[in-house]
């Protein structure tokens, strides 16, 4: 649906020229830099119209740019009014939003930004930049688009927060929080910075639901060597919480944060101490705390967080068998629906497939709004069926579902495609190079060291070879009940990703796909568990991993064309399928829809 956004405009250039600015930089990305966000922090999506997760937008005296990348190519040019122009980031002559600001605006202007959205490493680079023209980035107290938004802008969430028990965590936030400092003493470091909500959420053993399925709350921490403070709103803490935290930790109102900051700055100069940032916190934070006093290198929490200790991969096994469990009665119960020429719109599909995850042990909620997409539509890569706007799902056509669950335990990200008619040689062809790259990836073996951005070629081999290829990463980090998309790891062609290492305990998926415009997506994904791999040699003693896949869920032999596959990937798509049906198939009553389903596709070819 396209929404009309001149009035919007109209309102936020009237508070362009009030602020004497030329231009205002709109990120998708809240105070936290979370990439899922709260209704009242959705201001890219107010002024542009555009939902995707993942872009920003720049509003300038007489234009309005939106910048995305490939994934959102297609749904951004149904979103946008003709207010907007749309740059597909990563396309020759595209410029970056950084480069847009230097040399499409007029020289010296003053480009307004809210220092609490911007990442202090992107303010430095773009104030550095902006220099060869004379223009320079003005931070501003009050949010342009807020302005603009006035009274209609939703109210920040109050929900409560919970502790997430040792059980499920594995390790106390005590234990972690001795571990942290740690840390900061062996990097000689007074403290750090905890601005990321899911970092929070994960270093105090809590949870909350500020955010749609994003198990996290509005929180900010400063973990020093002899003191630790949560910043969250009291009135979200229950005794449990309060219990669970103790007298280790002081608890502060959310917006005392930059006040404490600020007062912290003078001592920690006069001492020469300094508070760990990384490339997430904040241009406020840095400036709040004095760039002085701070160091910026990688975030200690979010690579610990990265590694999951055992209780949390057995939590994810788990969840992942009971998840697929409610996929198998899922595409049971639609391929029945299909069969018999009954009408599903695919927003009454998605419906269906929550309330059957509703019905799995120590199920919280979606980890994202499910993608259930049909032909066509299955090309946006993230697309939300929208009642008003969805379509019938046509049994002639490829069928993508892209879901996932929040379990106490674990949380789950699979991606399905399948034909419930006759697919054609083109569509198997295009499928079965998809699934080359998807077995590919799992039967990596590789050497400590290795990084995600060095296997992603692995999963596009096989496409390549047809000229074909995919516009989004192959793979990226899963929380432990925490939020779907983590890292700092992943797979794909991100320079960040070569980074971070793969290590024994990270979760990763493995999704590659294959999307044409009008017709139909094509994606494979299941989560994936780093862990030792067992090699008849140790070359240079490095030590060497593989994958785990954790997601067990059939492929979808309809779609496969054999005469692509090699010997040992058909052996690879056998012993997956023994490997849903002995698993998946014990928590599933043998004379139900699901468990037949789920034999008939796990059919040996």
């Amino acid at each position: 649906m396209v929404v009309r956004t001149s009035d919007r405009l109209q309102k936020a250039r009237h508070f362009l020229k009030a602020n004497n600015v030329q231009a205002f930089f709109v990120p998708s990305e809240d105070a936290h830099q979370s990439e899922y966000i709260a209704d009242c922090d959705k201001r890219r999506h107010w002024i542009s119209g555009f939902t995707g997760s993942a872009g920003c937008a720049v509003v300038s005296e007489k234009e309005a740019a939106l910048f995305t990348d490939g994934r959102y190519f297609l749904q951004a040019s149904q979103q946008l009014d003709e207010n907007w122009t749309l740059m597909k980031q990563g396309l020759p002559k595209v410029p970056t939003w950084q480069e847009y600001l230097v040399k499409n605006l007029p020289a010296k202007s003053r480009i307004g930004v809210d220092p609490t959205l911007i990442t202090a490493s992107d303010a430095s680079s773009l104030e550095y930049e902006l220099q060869s023209v004379g223009s320079v980035l003005v931070p501003l107290e009050k949010n342009i688009v807020d302005l603009a938004w006035g009274a209609e802008r939703p109210a920040p969430p109050t929900d409560p927060v919970i502790v997430q028990p040792i059980e499920y965590a594995g390790v106390s936030h005590t234990d972690k929080l001795a571990s942290l400092r740690k840390d900061l003493e062996a990097k000689k470091i007074y403290g750090t910075v905890i601005s990321a909500l899911d970092e929070v959420a994960w270093l105090f053993n809590l949870r909350g639901s500020d955010v749609e399925c994003n198990p996290v709350f509005f929180s900010y921490a400063i973990v020093t060597l002899d003191q630790t403070t949560l910043y969250v709103d009291h009135a979200k803490l229950g005794n449990d919480v309060l219990k669970h935290l103790g007298d280790q930790v002081s608890i502060k109102p959310y917006n005392d944060f930059f006040l404490d900051l600020k007062n912290m700055a003078a001592t920690l100069n006069s001492e020469n101490k300094k508070l760990l940032i990384n490339s997430k916190t904040s241009l406020a934070v840095e400036v709040a705390i004095q760039k002085q006093n701070t160091l910026m290198d990688r975030s200690l929490v979010n690579d610990a967080k990265a590694i999951k200790n055992s209780t949390e991969l057995e939590g994810m096994r788990q969840c992942h068998l009971r998840d697929a469990a409610a996929l198998c009665h899922y595409f049971a119960w639609l391929e029945d629906q299909l069969g018999q020429g009954k009408q599903l719109s695919e927003v009454e599909a998605a419906d269906y497939l929550e309330n059957l995850r509703r019905q799995q042990k120590d199920f919280v909620g979606l980890s994202f709004d499910t993608i259930s997409s049909t032909g066509p539509n299955g090309a946006i890569i993230h697309y939300k069926p929208e009642p008003e706007s969805c379509k019938i799902i046509d049994p002639k056509l490829i069928y993508l579902c892209d879901s996932g669950g929040q379990y106490r335990d674990g949380t789950t990200d699979v991606t399905r495609t399948y034909h419930f008619g006759q697919p054609n040689d083109y569509e198997k062809r295009c499928f079965t190079r998809v699934l080359q790259g998807h077995i590919a990836i799992d039967r990596c073996v590789f050497p400590l060291g290795t990084t995600g951005y060095l296997l992603d070629p692995f999963a596009r081999h096989a496409l390549w070879r047809d000229g074909l290829d995919f516009r989004h990463g192959t793979g990226h980090g899963v929380g432990a009940f925490l939020n779907v998309h983590e890292g700092p790891h992943g797979i794909g062609t991100r320079t960040s990703y070569n980074d971070s290492p793969f290590a024994e305990g990270m979760t990763v998926t493995n999704e590659p796909g294959y999307y044409e415009d009008g017709k139909f997506g094509i994606r494979i994904e299941n989560v994936l568990l780093v862990r030792k791999a067992d090699t008849p040699h140790n070359f240079g003693n490095r030590g060497y991993l593989g994958f785990e896949h954790v997601t067990l869920v059939p492929i979808g032999n309809k779609l496969i064309d054999q005469n692509l596959l090699s010997p040992e990937e058909k052996q690879w798509v056998n012993e997956y399928h023994v490997e849903c049906l002995e698993k998946v198939g014990a928590l599933l009553s043998k004379d139900s829809p699901g468990y037949k389903w789920l034999a008939k596709e796990t059919a040996a070819i």
